[in-house]
């Protein structure tokens, strides 16, 4: 059988490259400070977003998100053919009870802090096949939520290691269609399981950083791409320590990015000026970042040519508790304002 589509072993052209029709973001309290407040899309005032539980929040803020994405891509529930989702929490509830009323086949995603590029990458390849012409992807994660499943309460006021990172209070929704002003998915690369046998918890960024150098190198191997070729090339989320350690790892191969690359767990906060140890970190994050600063410059013409890596660290409670090491995944998505680059 002969792949029209593939290029070596991980990553797919795409014949038809999907459109953004419509994307955003809605953020916490804290991100709303950040350096990146004018991109959002709705803020959030409180930890609860009006709700009862923070899981309750982080339900309402994938709604709404998924919600303002369709009303800029001009699209009605019906007329979505599926919707790619997931989070953090167990068994993706953030998702599930977020989107139970909408009535739009679902599939339900876990790929940790990977799930906005795996879920974008799905949906991209799904319209690309022709099994829809509409789609939506879109994930969430809530600081508060995530610390009281993977670490502790934070009544016990527990003390933050500086590798640590802060998991963002953050939802992002991307509506993909067949035609439309872009930009365009024109490229999923998908990552394979990556374990560097790190398991420090509060270290996730040099669990995920080997991960994200493996399928950053299938990309160029498999398109014959080079860094010059693309205007950022952006992980979500390694945080300030795997951001470096990504660095080093291209450096020994004779690679600089320099400003050509970028993190989304260093964009999102002022690691100067706000309490957030290494970074950004969670789903939210990189969708955040996503779904408002890089495809609004993508919009502006600022960059023409994006490629946006989600980086997973897939651990759980009970991994860490029998002593496993933390097994990571990234999973690349080339972003063109060139529908046919």
């Amino acid at each position: 059988m002969v792949y029209q589509k593939k290029l070596g072993r991980q990553t797919v052209a795409l014949s038809n490259p999907p459109a953004v029709l419509g994307a955003a973001c809605v953020v916490g309290k804290k991100e709303g400070e950040g350096p990146l407040a004018q991109t959002f899309d709705v803020i959030c005032t409180d930890t609860t977003c009006g709700e009862k539980s923070w899981e309750k929040a982080e339900s309402r803020m994938q709604k709404d998100a998924l919600l303002h994405a369709m009303a800029k891509a001009g699209v009605a529930q019906q007329t979505l053919d599926y919707v790619f989702a997931g989070d953090l929490l167990n068994q993706c509830i953030g998702t599930t009870f977020g989107l139970r009323e909408f009535n739009v086949p679902f599939f339900g995603l876990y790929g940790a802090c990977s799930t906005m590029a795996e879920s974008l990458s799905l949906a991209a390849m799904t319209l690309d096949g022709g099994f829809a012409s509409c789609a939506a992807a879109l994930t969430s994660s809530h600081f508060c939520s995530a610390e009281r499943q993977y670490r502790v309460p934070l009544e016990y006021g527990g003390q933050r290691a500086p590798s640590a990172q802060w998991t963002a209070t953050a939802a992002g929704a991307v509506v993909l269609g067949q035609n439309g002003p872009g930009p365009f998915v024109t490229h999923v690369t998908t990552g394979k399981l990556v374990d560097a046998g790190i398991k420090d918890a509060a270290n996730m960024g040099a669990a995920m950083a080997p991960a994200a150098y493996e399928t950053i190198c299938a990309f160029f191997a498999d398109t014959g791409q080079k860094p010059e070729d693309l205007d950022l090339i952006v992980t979500g989320d390694l945080g300030r320590c795997g951001a470096d350690i990504l660095r080093d790892l291209f450096k020994r191969d004779g690679i600089e990015f320099g400003a050509r690359y970028n993190d989304c767990g260093l964009m999102l906060f002022d690691l100067k000026k706000q309490d957030v140890q290494a970074g950004g970190s969670g789903c939210g994050c990189s969708a955040a970042v996503l779904c408002g600063h890089i495809l609004n410059l993508m919009r502006a013409g600022v960059w023409r040519s994006v490629l946006f890596c989600g980086t997973g660290a897939l651990l759980s409670p009970v991994s860490t508790a029998q002593g496993e090491s933390i097994p990571s995944i990234c999973h690349a998505v080339r972003l063109n304002v060139d529908r046919g680059a």
